[in-house]
């Protein structure tokens, strides 16, 4: 039976991540936010890159990725060995990063990048209404809702804050992916209420198969769409991220 908030031949965004598409009816609802959630090393800074870069080359949709944990420096480095260059899209004003480190250091940034000078959820905002003017981005990628966590201390606070985040860039348009690191397999959150403030929830974990761990993604909910109920492989291959649609990882 049809979900309540079903929508009848909404917009999508397609991702075009080998396999994902696939998992949530051809792809993300377009203006909405979607966690992105899995321990550390699960790959979910690079699916949330995947998702940018395959949006500017694809359909020339331009981004925005705010990094919370690694040095823009860095990012650039790591994604060239899918043959992703992200310093070419940004001199050519398709991408923007916005390097939020200190969020969770208290240390300025020494990159060029676009830089938050001192944080709180408005000055971050600020920031995006800037950039996405100048670019006219349709998609984001906010990496590590947990070192925005840190800074802003009480949780009441951060749970409002984050659905500020959420719904902002909801109302500017954006279609916007924001990771989170669980604290196990299970999926939950450091804090305990991420899973709310967003419109879906991705979980990129490993399961035990034959005494195996295999790299597992599942949809655990999706507002306004049907998903895949099952919990299925993906690879990180030489071209980024690849999930592998047609499997279930319990099944013979």
């Amino acid at each position: 039976m049809p979900d309540s908030e079903q929508i009848i031949n909404p917009e999508r965004v397609r991702t075009e991540i080998p396999g994902f598409d696939e998992l949530c009816g051809g792809g993300l609802l377009k203006r909405r936010s979607y966690l992105v959630s899995g321990l550390s090393g699960a790959g979910k800074t690079i699916l949330g890159l995947q998702y940018l870069y395959n949006g500017i080359i694809k359909h020339g949709e331009h981004g925005i990725y705010v990094s919370t944990e690694e040095a823009p420096l860095r990012v650039r480095e790591n994604m060239l060995q899918f043959g992703w260059d992200l310093k070419k899209l940004e001199e050519d004003g398709k991408l923007a990063i916005i390097d939020a480190r200190h969020l969770k250091f208290g240390a300025s940034s020494l990159d060029r990048s676009v830089s938050v000078e001192s944080f709180d959820m408005g000055s971050l905002l600020d920031k995006f209404l800037l950039i996405h003017d100048e670019i006219a981005a349709k998609r984001v990628l906010v990496g590590g809702a947990a070192s925005i966590s840190y800074s802003l201390g009480e949780h009441s606070k951060t749970r409002g804050e984050l659905m500020k985040l959420s719904k902002t860039l909801e109302y500017m348009g954006l279609t916007s992916l924001i990771t989170c690191e669980t604290i196990d397999e299970s999926g939950a959150g450091r804090f305990g209420f991420e899973t709310f403030i967003t419109d879906g929830t991705i979980l990129m974990s490993q399961k035990r198969r034959d005494n195996v761990k295999v790299r597992s993604i599942e949809i655990l909910q999706m507002k306004g769409s049907n998903h895949s109920q099952s919990i299925h492989p993906y690879e990180i291959t030489s071209n980024g991220i690849v999930v592998h649609s047609n499997e279930d990882i319990y099944s013979s």
